[in-house]
């Protein structure tokens, strides 16, 4: 079994906690320091899912899915809910059911269960459209609405236009495709016509309602009545002709798009001396949400936006037109010296509530060396459960890579998903408060909500517009008793939590995924042993980070490292052992003896030291931290370092300046990028052309180990890292350097061996931070 966990620590369940024993009562709970906290892949593919073609059963008071942990009595068909202790009548087709005749749900290895939803058929007299008046999805049938920034140089254009000609040539015939080009107006294309090209044509410097949206484009309430002169009416039983006009199945535009896409010009508004391109992002966006919101409301649809440059016109502009101005930097926002940020952001905040009530994704792809906005743009990603890729060109693999593998099928798949909703029930008196992670609260009241919020919390549901096989959420919970006698621990030994989320697949069938997990509650005022046992020491971190950089975000002038670093004094404190007043004695259960170390990265790492990071940069990361699983952000905070020598196997190293040795190569995965680092005498060797010599076949296998391992990291990972290959003492080496332990640096170089590498920083060694840690734990 333990074999099993490391090798797969998720599990059938997809979850992980900080802490898999729970204290009792809320001030136990607070001097376990780290968070009670849960992440969940809430449809990560695990082969031992079972798959059952019915609705779950639901207990009539907390609406819990049946499930193994439900007492059942099989005599007179009644099954108790562990949560609220409500006695439930079997329905009649459950009449055959006893201890060797039961349902899949209430086998106790099947924890997490896989429900196929019969679709609903429309009502008598609605035909295919939907209440609010857009046309229904027939199903397996997804939208997709390309936006395409036009305000850039003639080879960053022809590079975007090739990776979205290659796009829709990869999208299923039936899915529905839409175009919107952008610069200093907005323009929608419309495909539906192909023998006479059609564009309406918005202004970019003024912001635009969703009704005037609809207006201009002929779907307003007027423009629905009629369908406009000269345009073929309802196609596979859509009768509007606005989803005929702007949205086509890829099999009916492909060439139509093709065509348009060659003709598309870079934007010819003049652009003065001096002066920056006039770019609407905001009204662009707004636009084609504007579109998606009247034809297809309450269905999986997907903006997919190109982006070559910061908005400079119109709303969500972040900076002016004028050259000498710079774009803002993190001392800019900390000091309040950033006149568009606000302003930016509570408009993508508005598009972002606008997107989750539609149901609707907005994913972002970044190319610029400089910025474009990704920070003010992070609430309408981030709530609609968007993907986001920065990279510095459109011709760049992390670029090409990434949008290629979106529309891939097969094993590469994401697996994208739509119109997800997760609800969780708990155990009495156990409160949620909230949730970090790509998702929006839908503000649904309940005895479960906590007072305090952390994330999208006030609420028991949320709502992810598209979500994957890697999506991952954090929840964070609060203990509502402070005395042992009223907590339900008292009678029942464990308590259980429940997650159902219901998702609609590529294929368009709706499913609904429970899983229901059980942790014993325990005493940690007569004993922390089981506490300690219990401590999942990487999730920790994780949660750590995630929370440290919410607290950036939300908090003003709130210092990360001094509160990490309280932190991990106050846990050292309370499950170190040693003497008090005595550093030396000091040591650390195994089970947090990592715990220090992955404090030690993240106060160095690119979530909590904005220095030499933009705000899009640093905004990046945290997205990507925020909705990967437990295993792809540990890495993001402390990388992992292979090193290839000969005579032996590759093996891990320690992410230290000492592990640099000029007859090895080192591989540094740390998630955004992979560094292939060549030692001095490999790289002398390599450049004489050693491995094309037949009598050093063994060199040169050397040298292409490191090279198919990071082809095999790259293969499996969204977005696609960056690729860089370097020697030491080479320039590009600072991408490996950054990232190690400074054990040896200008302050010590006398003490070291000849020819052992230095890294010139006055930041502190992982050793001497261990040092200041047991001094400061131990003081009583």
């Amino acid at each position: 079994m333990s074999e099993m966990a490391t090798m797969d620590p998720e599990g059938i369940d997809g979850v992980r906690m900080t802490w898999n024993f729970w204290p009792r009562t809320k001030v136990e709970a607070s001097k376990c320091v780290v968070p009670i906290a849960a992440c969940i892949s809430p449809i990560r593919y695990h082969r031992e899912i079972p798959t059952v073609p019915y609705a779950p059963l639901r207990c009539r008071t907390c609406s819990a899915a049946l499930n193994a942990f439900c007492r059942v009595d099989f005599t007179v068909k009644i099954w108790i809910c562990p949560f609220c202790f409500q006695r439930n009548h079997f329905p009649p087709h459950y009449h055959m059911i006893s201890e060797t005749n039961l349902p899949c749900e209430l086998y106790p290895q099947y924890t997490t269960v896989e429900y196929t939803i019969p679709s609903p058929s429309p009502a008598p007299g609605m035909g295919n459209f939907d209440q609010s008046g857009g046309a229904a999805l027939q199903p397996s049938q997804s939208v997709f609405v390309f936006v395409l920034d036009t305000c850039m140089i003639e080879e960053e254009f022809a590079f975007a236009k090739s990776a979205l000609k290659q796009a829709i040539g990869l999208l299923p015939d039936n899915a529905l495709v839409g175009f919107v080009s952008f610069g200093t107006q907005a323009h929608v294309h419309e495909l539906g016509f192909s023998d006479l090209a059609k564009v309406y044509v918005f202004r970019g410097n003024k912001e635009i309602t969703k009704e005037q949206i609809l207006d201009q484009l002929g779907l307003g309430v007027s423009g629905r009545r009629a369908v406009v002169g000269g345009f073929p009416k309802g196609r596979d039983g859509f009768g509007n002709a606005g989803v005929n006009r702007f949205l086509l199945p890829a099999s009916e535009c492909e060439y139509t798009l093709d065509s348009l896409l060659d003709e598309l010009q870079t934007d010819q508004w003049p652009v003065q001396h001096g002066r920056r391109t006039s770019r609407c992002t905001g009204v662009a966006l707004s636009v084609a949400a504007g579109l998606v919101g009247a034809c297809f409301p309450g269905t999986g649809a997907r903006i997919v936006a190109l982006i070559g440059g910061p908005c400079t016109e119109g709303p969500g502009t972040i900076i002016s037109k004028d050259l000498s101005d710079p774009l803002r930097s993190h001392k800019d926002l900390d000091k309040d010296a950033a006149p568009y940020y606000k302003k930016a952001v509570k408009f993508y905040d508005g598009l972002a509530t606008q997107l989750v009530n539609q149901g609707h994704v907005l994913d972002l792809f970044a190319s610029a060396l400089d910025q474009v906005g990704v920070a003010e743009m992070k609430a309408a990603v981030e709530r609609t459960g968007g993907l986001v890729v920065l990279s510095e060109s459109f011709g760049h693999s992390v670029f090409k890579d990434s949008f290629k593998r979106i529309f891939e099928d097969g094993e590469q798949s994401l697996g994208l998903c739509f119109n997800g909703t997760l609800e969780i029930n708990c155990s009495k008196d156990i409160k949620i408060q909230g949730i970090i992670g790509p998702c929006s609260s839908l503000e649904k009241k309940g005895p479960n909500v906590a007072d305090t919020v952390i994330g999208e919390g006030n609420t028991t549901a949320w709502k992810m517009c598209g979500l994957d096989k890697s999506t991952c959420l954090t929840v964070f919970f609060d203990l509502s008793s402070t005395d042992k006698s009223n907590t339900s621990g008292g009678v029942n030994p464990q308590l259980y939590l429940q997650f159902l989320t219901s998702y609609q697949n590529p294929e368009g069938k709706t499913l609904l995924r429970v899983t229901t997990v059980c942790r014993p509650w325990i005493d940690t005022a007569v004993s922390t042993e089981e506490l300690v046992q219990g401590f999942d020491q990487e999730t920790a971190a994780v949660i750590m980070a995630r929370l440290v950089s919410l607290k950036m975000e939300t908090e003003e002038g709130f210092d990360a490292t001094r509160w990490l670093d309280r932190n991990l004094i106050r846990i050292c404190s309370k499950f170190g052992d040693y003497r008090k007043d005595d550093p030396a004695s000091f040591t650390l259960n195994p089970n947090f003896s990592l715990f220090p170390q992955f404090m030690f990265n993240l106060r160095r790492s690119q979530f909590v030291q904005v220095f030499n990071n933009s705000p899009d940069e640093t905004a990046y990361n945290r997205m990507l931290l925020n909705r990967e699983n437990i295993t792809n952000a540990a890495v993001m905070i402390q990388p992992s370092l292979t090193t290839y020598a000969f005579n032996s196997l590759p093996q891990p190293a320690l992410l230290d300046v000492a592990s640099i040795a000029a007859d090895r190569i080192l591989l540094l995965d740390s998630y955004v990028s992979v560094v292939i680092f060549h030692g001095m005498t490999i790289a002398q060797w390599r450049n004489m052309g050693y491995q094309n010599q037949p009598e050093h076949t063994a060199f040169a296998q050397l040298l292409q180990a490191p090279h198919e391992d990071a082809q095999m990291i790259i293969r499996e990972r969204f977005p696609v890292p960056r690729l860089v290959v370097c020697d030491q003492h080479g320039s590009q080496a600072r991408f490996l350097l950054a990232k190690l332990n400074p054990s040896a640096t200008y302050n010590n170089a006398s003490e070291l061996t000849a020819g052992s590498d230095i890294i010139f920083t006055d930041d502190v060694s992982l050793q001497v931070f261990f040092q200041h840690l047991q001094k400061l734990a131990v003081q009583s």
